[in-house]
């Protein structure tokens, strides 16, 4: 039994980050003694399909910014934050969000602390930013900053600036480029393929897995080697499903994104990525 405190705001942190119901997220932060990613184990483990843990959910309200450097050779994705849409969706604001964005691009930044030093019509970041939320009264901030560097980089913006999307070649992608990023956008892949996913996450998927197929009374009785390889089965099928290269293309689900660049130009590949999005 929980020794802590279950706050409403708590529960609807939960509700926002896995889409689970209000109730079934008090049950899961109560028997997890109010451990948020606890929670979240134990929601997947009583076989709801929540939201995956994305570091992209972090900024409730701003403007996202994806640009490239003119040569495609490096891409930026700026979040600008503010805590409320009326301010996001504001002209002005978007058009400050652009500035730094622009600034970031003009001086090949490497760090939000680089990119807070640089110089926009002969003001700092950082102190514009200051003189920005001493005008409008709201908290805002450069809060996610991502930067991709290959021999060809394809930026994509969703929706009203509400996500920024990078994608790093290994050479010129053209069209391509723009599919595989609104790919991402769409999808959100947790990795490019199975070998570059996380083995944290590997490990934490796994043992999940294991014990939604233990307690499934079917199971009862058949030995480990049995349960080990229907977990790698369904192992693999997350694979699938959250790995760029293997997920079905939303243009064409006949054929994955891999087979996709392998028709584009068979030496075709993704070398990273990023996403941000607000929400």
């Amino acid at each position: 039994m929980s020794t802590v405190t279950i706050t409403a705001q708590d529960i609807n942190k939960l509700r926002q980050a896995t889409g689970a119901g209000m109730m079934d997220c008090r049950k899961a932060l109560t028997e997890t003694n109010g451990d948020f990613e606890a929670a979240i184990d134990w929601l997947r483990k009583q076989g709801q399909k929540v939201a995956a843990k994305r570091s992209d959910r972090e900024a409730k309200e701003g403007v996202v910014i994806a640009k490239t450097t003119a040569d495609n050779k490096t891409g930026f994705i700026v979040s600008v934050s503010c805590e409320t849409d009326f301010v996001s969706k504001n002209a002005d604001f978007v058009a400050f969000a652009q500035s730094i964005a622009d600034a970031a691009v003009a001086n090949n930044v490497k760090s939000v602390e680089e990119l807070n030093e640089v110089s926009v019509n002969g003001q700092k970041v950082a102190d514009l930013i200051n003189d920005k939320l001493a005008s409008i009264g709201e908290k805002i901030g450069v809060n996610r900053f991502e930067r991709v560097e290959a021999p060809y980089v394809a930026s994509y913006i969703h929706g009203a600036n509400r996500m920024g999307v990078l994608v790093g070649f290994n050479k010129d992608a053209g069209e391509a480029g723009k599919d595989v990023a609104m790919q991402i956008a769409a999808m959100n892949p947790v990795a490019i393929d199975e070998t570059s996913v996380p083995a944290d996450v590997v490990e934490r998927e796994k043992a999940i897995i294991l014990d939604v197929i233990q307690q499934d009374p079917k199971m009862a009785g058949k030995p480990q080697d049995m349960l080990e390889k229907i977990a790698q089965g369904k192992l693999n099928a997350f694979f699938k499903e959250n790995t760029l290269s293997a997920q079905a293309f939303v243009k064409d689900s006949s054929k994955s994104v891999g087979d996709y660049l392998k028709s584009v130009d068979s030496d075709l590949k993704i070398t990273e990525f990023k996403r941000v999005a607000l929400g």
